[in-house]
């Protein structure tokens, strides 16, 4: 079917589409009419059709084709320099009343909000081929999995799409009459064709400078306009699997939270499941796929970003990882930090905003040691070893299928999910939050998930030692009021009662007094995994503190490692004068949120005060 720019918009009987949904082949149509494609492309997922519209790209100069010898199937996408990252002052929580969305959102009216991007969107993707995507947020059929509709101009999107969810004919063939589904539309806002019919040419990486990121959380619907680029474009990430899942969850009484997921085998063979929330710049893809330096324990991947949890008939609370791909940070990830996700990378992978080599091939900062003497960068400019520059966009990405992961789990794609022993909270913390706690129970590791921060330790980010809070590593992504979803947390526990993950804090960034970390990171973060695990199981036990239950030295797993004088003590100091301190800073975060925080929680906070200063 093609719609010629100068026709009459068609009618949904010209436009109905494969799907069983009246609403789904009614809301396309409406689309098709208030966005006047060119033409208008179901998409099947499949093989053939990736290939047709990487080669698209390929030929039309918006993709690289890599060396195909040493990254086969894989392309390379250079953005405009002004669409590079998720744009957080532009996402908007479309409530209708303001104080559902919360402080920490922007907010909008959503009539208001709607008259507006209508009017942007009329006509936006004239003379483009308007993309229509099925896919299902978590496996096919799992009784924890969504299923959403996104509408796009951006083959990018597109492509991007189709590793990171289920997407095509599979999907549509889970849209019944009465399926409930989201919409999601997007559009890069740059029409090929203006409104008195004069055509321009096409760019490499098409996008407007007005953008917005709009969640109507009352209508489960996601509007995106401007952007190309990762969460601003792919629109069943941050959009769809956090803001307006978390909405969902709220209401249907789940979990849908910024968290990994692993699985972790003990030496005796006993396997637990853990899921964990870390802010940015904290490590979390590292943890994903750790690989222990402690003999005999195994990690597996499951999710490295977003987990769906869910109680089951059994009381008990199973997650499942709604995506099917990893959009993961390019700099910063090399051999040393994260091997496994150097193996993952392997091929059938779309780098973007990373660095190309004179052979065809990807580096970034961190990759490797050195950098190659000459590169093309980010932008497609020379470059030479010994420049200030980056040769990598610092958000540089690679977007892969989780099933190349050489640590993937089994239970990874499980319809049924998988149930979660534990769950952690870890910020990036040079002071006062010891290397690892266990919360005194559901209520207390709430509390810890609430007033979850990394310090600030540049001058840049502002004063240094001051916190950044990210409740929960959710502050971007919670569709509604965080005191309202502090609650739920609440509500959610209540329900599982005795059944519910043990909750644990870590922190492998404390440093000592001459500013060098204490802990040694990454695989050696198997040692935690073995006291977390070995709590657990109650076979070590633990000392109480203002922080919660910390381990005994004894009973914690350092053979073989080579720790600094004193820095046990160090990892583990919990200094009554510091932590009041920042408590005035936890005070400031509720006083924040407002009337909605929990009054169990700064009953927490007022019980912690207390036993600080009867330390002091």
């Amino acid at each position: 079917m093609t719609v010629m720019f100068s026709e009459a918009p068609r009618s949904a009987e010209h436009v109905a589409g494969p799907t069983r949904s009246p609403s789904a082949n009614e809301w396309v149509a409406q689309m098709t009419e208030l966005l006047q494609p060119a033409d208008v492309h179901w998409c099947t997922g499949t093989s053939d059709e990736f290939d047709l519209l990487t080669e698209k790209l390929v030929q039309e100069g918006s993709l690289v084709r890599l060396n195909s010898e040493r990254r086969p199937n894989s392309f390379l996408a250079r953005s405009d320099p002004r669409d590079v990252a998720r744009s957080e002052e532009r996402t908007f929580i479309c409530s209708e009343r303001p104080e559902d969305a919360g402080v920490t959102n922007n907010w909008r009216a959503p009539d208001e909000m709607k008259a507006e991007l209508t009017e942007l969107f009329r006509g936006s993707m004239r003379g483009r081929t308007m993309y229509v995507v099925p896919f299902s947020m978590g496996p096919i059929g799992s009784p924890l999995a969504k299923l959403g509709i996104q509408i796009t101009d951006s083959p990018y999107a597109v492509i991007s799409m189709q590793i990171m969810t289920r997407m095509g004919t599979e999907a549509v063939e889970q849209l019944g009459p009465d399926t409930e589904w989201v919409p999601a539309l997007h559009s890069v806002g740059y029409p090929l064709i203006d409104d008195s019919g004069v055509r321009r040419d096409d760019v490499a990486w098409p996008c407007n400078d007005e953008k917005y990121i709009v969640h109507f959380p009352e209508t489960r619907e996601i509007w995106s306009y401007g952007s190309g680029y990762g969460g601003n474009s792919l629109l069943g990430k941050k959009c769809f699997a956090l803001r307006i899942a978390s909405v969902l969850a709220r209401d249907e009484g789940w979990m849908a939270e910024h968290m990994l997921i692993i699985k972790v085998t003990s030496p005796e063979g006993r396997v637990h499941h853990l899921a964990a929330a870390f802010p940015s710049a904290c490590g979390k893809t590292n943890f994903a796929m750790l690989q222990p330096t402690l003999p005999g324990w195994k990690v597996e991947t499951i999710g490295d970003d977003i987990a769906w949890l869910r109680p089951d008939d059994d009381g008990r609370l199973r997650a499942i990882n709604p995506e099917r791909g990893f959009f993961g940070v390019a700099p910063g990830t090399g051999v040393d930090t994260n091997p496994t996700a150097v193996a993952t990378i392997w091929g059938n992978t779309i780098f973007t905003n990373v660095a190309l080599t004179v052979d065809g091939d990807i580096w970034w900062e961190g990759l490797t040691d050195t950098a190659p003497e000459r590169l093309a960068d980010w932008q497609g400019r020379p470059w030479m070893r010994g420049l200030p520059a980056p040769a990598a966009h610092p958000n540089g990405r690679f977007t892969v299928p989780a099933d190349q992961c050489p640590q993937i789990a089994d239970e990874w794609d499980d319809p049924q999910g998988v149930v979660i022993d534990a769950i952690l909270f870890g910020g990036r913390r040079a002071s006062n939050i010891p290397l690892v706690s266990e919360a005194t129970d559901w209520e207390h590791g709430v509390f810890l998930g609430a007033t979850l921060s990394s310090e600030q330790t540049a001058a840049a980010e502002g004063p240094v030692g001051k916190l950044r809070h990210d409740p929960f590593a959710m502050l971007p992504f919670c569709g509604y009021d965080m005191g309202d979803y502090w609650q739920h947390w609440l509500d959610v526990g209540e329900e599982l009662g005795d059944n519910a993950p043990r909750i644990f804090q870590v922190n492998w960034f404390r440093k000592g007094a001459d500013g060098s970390f204490l802990w040694p990171g990454f695989g050696e973060n198997s040692r935690v995994l073995d006291w977390i695990v070995r709590r657990l199981e109650g076979s070590v036990s633990a000392v109480k503190s203002p922080a919660g239950s910390l381990p005994i030295r004894d009973e914690f797993a350092l053979d073989g490692l080579e720790l600094p004088a004193g820095a046990w003590n160090e990892l583990f100091d919990v200094d009554p004068a510091a932590w009041l301190q920042e408590s005035e800073q936890t005070t400031e975060l509720f006083d924040r949120i407002g009337a909605t925080v929990p009054k169990v929680l700064r009953h927490r906070l007022t019980r912690l005060r207390w036993d600080l200063v009867s330390r002091l």
